[in-house]
């Protein structure tokens, strides 16, 4: 655990700013928590347009039709020798005040299906964000994920209204010439650069607004939880089958609240606090357990040694190891390392990149803290090319993907001037305490002079509430240390949902699959096939020794255990696979 000082430590001086916007963006959704959205957006919306475009620009493909299913389905691919299938449907724009419909005003939702061989029902999944794409995450990941599951289910990704391939989807802006022309902003320092993230943060919410017109306030977690009716209801099944991760925990709390007749089986893995969510300003809670995952990277190094981990040679115990990493990173704040490679690969390595886009990346994924000590050990010892191309070369990539991330967030929560300070410097003397909670504190900077300047007013009326009894008791997903979503809100779940019941994973990373656990397989395959929840809340080892392994040579993943069962040792590998690339990105 770092010391009492280290949160401290980036706050003696002002905040060095990224010097790209790709540093920017991912940091500020990165410590958003939320998809831990999962997905670039250039490469979902590469995948989903591809398949949905098999869908939507061959009118006369074979349709295919389902007894009891009220809508059809068009071939789309195949994934690991499963059938994909497209639709989509339309939802109306606010499902609890339909007089706001009276013109037809409506959302479509793209569907992904990827179908169990021997499967009668589905489990909708999201995987986080807010703006995480479920379509993208059926064709990246289906199969793993079906292999933990089996081929008792079919398994559903959506696109949640505004984003990806929903229509119409979440901008702000009209067009991408403008997006490029005036979202751009290299505002991380909390005093000198206030002013002008003010300003631009309420020009922007203006054009949120401007650009959405009607279904701006719309977009929000409540109204995606009633579209999941729609989807169970044109998919002809009465119960909910639901696994969510990160941000989908939230979604799936959401569900279970409003619904909690037809919540029948809803699993959710890496848990907000629901209560901060939609209550608090500040989030108190998600940033518990960051310091510990970050002290759990540096004492599996010095554990793991020399030859597995590179940075383990650099000093002779973790207290010394982790000193040495913060202080070499914080000098970046004020004196970023120019890196040349050639005349178009260049410029600079700097304190934001480093901490934010490769150290606290890195902490949801433990199987990247080998290539993470390699590149950090690389810069300690004078070469910061190694880091400089994994953290602050790159395109920009403020884009499509980032509005509905903050739709949701401002919709949902606590935005607007009935919140927030109403100028600069009272937000300034607001925010700076709360950052120095944390060595990782100021990573919502953006995000919350966003939130405090929403102009969209909020239009949902769901408050989370205690004592909720679903029609089945909810499964609850947690690693020991979670970056983002700490252990500590999934027991906050726990006494709000009846019966419900944890299975902690003894590990690190984010949601329970950033590490494998052939225990916490069987309990999410014992949930969903046959309702069993543990008796009390359990606790599931860890396979393998997952912290500082590395693919051999042709990058393929090395299994960190074996089994004696066939199925399960297939199930092993596919936990592997999922742990090495769940998500293509923090939120």
């Amino acid at each position: 655990m770092a010391s009492e000082a280290q949160p401290l430590l980036f706050h003696k001086a002002p905040h060095g700013a990224s010097s790209s916007t790709r540093s920017r963006n991912a940091k500020g959704r990165s410590l958003a928590r939320w998809v831990s959205g999962f997905a670039l957006f250039a490469v979902t919306h590469t995948i989903t347009h591809y398949f949905l475009g098999l869908y939507l620009d061959h009118p006369h493909r074979r349709e295919l039709t389902y007894s009891g299913e009220k809508i059809s389905w068009k071939p789309c691919g195949t994934v690991s020798d499963h059938d994909l299938e497209c639709s989509t449907i339309s939802v109306p724009m606010d499902h609890f005040n339909t007089s706001n419909n009276a013109n037809g005003q409506s959302f479509s939702i793209p569907l992904l299906r990827m179908r169990g061989k021997n499967a009668t029902r589905n489990i909708l999944l999201n995987p986080g964000g807010p703006g995480g794409s479920g379509a993208e995450f059926i064709y990246r990941r289906g199969a793993q994920l079906s292999h933990i599951i089996g081929e008792g289910f079919h398994l559903l990704g959506f696109d949640p209204r505004g984003v990806n391939e929903s229509r119409p989807i979440a901008s702000c802006y009209p067009d991408s010439d403008a997006r490029r022309a005036l979202s751009p902003i290299q505002a991380k320092k909390i005093i000198e650069d206030s002013g002008s993230l003010w300003a631009w943060a309420n020009n922007y919410a203006h054009a949120c607004s401007d650009t959405m017109g009607e279904y701006a306030s719309h977009i929000n977690t409540p109204q995606t939880a009633a579209d999941m009716n729609t989807i169970l209801d044109a998919i002809g099944q009465e119960d909910m089958y639901y696994w969510g991760f990160s941000y989908g925990t939230l979604l799936g709390q959401t569900y279970a609240t409003l619904f909690p007749e037809r919540s029948k089986r809803v699993a959710i893995d890496g848990v907000v606090n629901q209560f901060d969510w939609y209550e608090q300003p500040l989030d108190q809670e998600e940033l518990v357990d960051t310091e510990k995952v970050f002290a759990g990277f540096v004492d599996e190094c010095v554990k793991a040694g020399p030859d597995k981990c590179a940075l383990a040679s650099l000093a002779e115990t973790k207290s010394q190891l982790s000193e040495r990493l913060i202080s070499s990173i914080a000098k970046l704040r004020d004196e970023p390392l120019p890196v040349y490679i050639n005349n178009t690969v260049y410029g600079a390595l700097d304190q934001w990149s480093v901490w934010y886009d490769g150290v606290f990346s890195a902490l949801y994924r433990p199987a990247l803290w080998s290539k993470l000590a390699s590149n950090l050990a690389s810069f300690l010892g004078g070469n910061a090319t190694d880091a400089f191309l994994a953290y602050s070369w790159g395109p920009e990539k403020w884009n499509e993907s980032s509005d509905p991330l903050y739709f949701v967030l401002a919709n949902d929560g606590a935005a607007g001037p009935k919140h927030w300070p109403r100028d600069r410097t009272s937000m300034v003397s607001l925010l700076q305490p709360f950052f120095n909670q944390s060595m990782f504190g100021d990573g919502a900077l953006d995000l919350y002079f966003i939130k405090a300047t929403w102009s969209i007013p909020r239009k949902h009326s769901y408050v989370p509430r205690h004592g909720v009894k679903t029609a089945h008791p909810l499964l609850i997903l947690s690693t020991t240390y979670d970056p983002v979503c700490p252990l500590l809100s999934a027991r906050s779940a726990n006494h709000e949902f009846e019966g419900s019941r944890i299975v902690e994973v003894k590990g690190y990373g984010h949601c329970s699959v950033a590490v494998p656990s052939m225990c916490a397989a069987r309990r999410i395959r014992e949930f969903f096939y046959e309702g069993k929840l543990p008796s009390e809340n359990v606790q599931c080892e860890v396979d393998g020794e997952p912290y500082f392994e590395k693919p051999d040579e042709s990058g393929r993943v090395a299994v960190l255990a074996h089994f004696d069962d066939p199925e399960e040792q297939k199930i092993h590998l596919a936990q592997v696979e999922l742990a090495r690339d769940l998500w293509l990105r923090p939120w």
